[in-house]
Parts: structure tokens; sequence; C-alpha cells
């Protein structure tokens, strides 16, 4: 589909023209206002429904076979026929995420939800790969227990100048973790809306 193919190369330019920056912290811009805020959005029902599903239909799923889909999904980035990357794309969850994505207005740039083996579950759009369960945003998550934030370094939009952060969350139901969301966040737009006093 060819706006999935321009998704995905933007994704590509997109991940490629980030690059980290000395600072290891966000300089205390992610606060627990915005922290809460996503909390909110991963307790809804459309969340932990897919939630339930990813982890039912990978509860089985091996190293091996893990590998084989992120393979699958890296592969497909670069052809016509995506079915993997338009199952996710397409699904609910992804189309509430982008809803959320494009009501901020330029303060997230990308969101995604990983389930229990650390695939995306659903996303506002296409990722390098499917597979998050080697990465910190999932790691110091999911594995850590229901209330863990982890805020990684920040990187630098070579081709915009912004600044963006990963906020990163477990996501629980009834205490138990069940998968984990990562949110870009743009800080120089939250920098602009703190010092205009708009959040």
């Amino acid at each position: 589909m060819p706006l999935l193919r321009g998704i995905a190369k933007m994704a590509i330019v997109c991940t490629v023209l980030l690059s980290p920056v000395p600072a290891a912290a966000d300089e205390g811009l992610i606060r627990d206002h915005l922290i809460e805020k996503v909390r909110q959005w991963s307790s809804s029902p459309v969340v932990l429904m897919t939630l339930e599903a990813s982890n039912e239909r990978y509860a089985t799923l091996d190293q091996a076979g893990i590998d084989a889909l992120d393979q699958q999904w890296i592969a497909e980035r670069e052809v016509q026929d995506q079915p993997l990357i338009t199952a996710v794309l397409s699904s609910p969850l992804s189309n509430y995420l982008t809803r959320i994505q494009s009501d901020s207005q330029g303060l997230f740039s990308a969101i995604f939800v990983m389930d229990s083996t650390g695939l995306n579950a659903g996303q506002s759009a296409i990722t390098s790969d499917f597979w998050q369960g080697d990465e910190g945003k999932w790691q110091k998550t999911f594995k850590v227990g229901p209330d863990a934030v982890f805020i990684d370094e920040i990187e630098i939009n070579e081709e915009t100048g912004t600044e963006i952060a990963q906020l990163n969350l477990s996501i629980s139901q009834d205490g138990k973790v069940v998968g984990a969301i990562t949110v870009d966040v743009n800080l120089t737009e939250l920098r602009r809306r703190y010092a205009a006093g708009k959040v």
C-alpha cells in the first residue's frame, strides 16, 4: 500500500536522523502530570484488550519465532506486500494511538505499545523493527514491575533540530504487568509550552 510505504520511508529517515546528545535525562521536563496522562491512555479498554489478545497469540513463541517475525517486519518495510505491518497498523489500538499523537499537536512524535514478549501490539507510526524486547524501553519497564517508569536519553532530530526523549511505562492490569508503552516526547515543544504556561 503506497501510504504504508510512505510512512515506512519517513520512519526510516527519522530513525537515521536521530542522534544522541550528551544529556542523559530530560532536564525534569517530563513531569508527573505527563506520566499520569500516559498511564490513563494505557489503561483504556482498547489497550488492555489488544494486549490480552497479543499475549495469548504469542504465548508459546520461542526466541527463534520472535526473531523470524522481527525479520519479516524489517523485510516488509522494503516491499509492497506488507501483511504483518498492515495487520498491526490497521488495528483499533494503532488507530487509537494515532489519534492521540495527532491530538497532541506536535508534542508526541510516535507512540507504541509492546506486549509481554516485547513485540509491538499497536503503534501510531511504523517502527524500524517489530521486537523491542532487547531494548531498555521494554526491559526497564515490563521486566521491572507495574509502576516502572524509564525516560531514555535525549536525542536530536538533525533535520528539525528538535530534542526527543522516550517516555516508557509498564502497563498493568489487576496488579500484573501485561505490556509496556513508549511515547516519543518532543522536548523542544514541551519546553515551549511550559514557557507559555500552556501545560
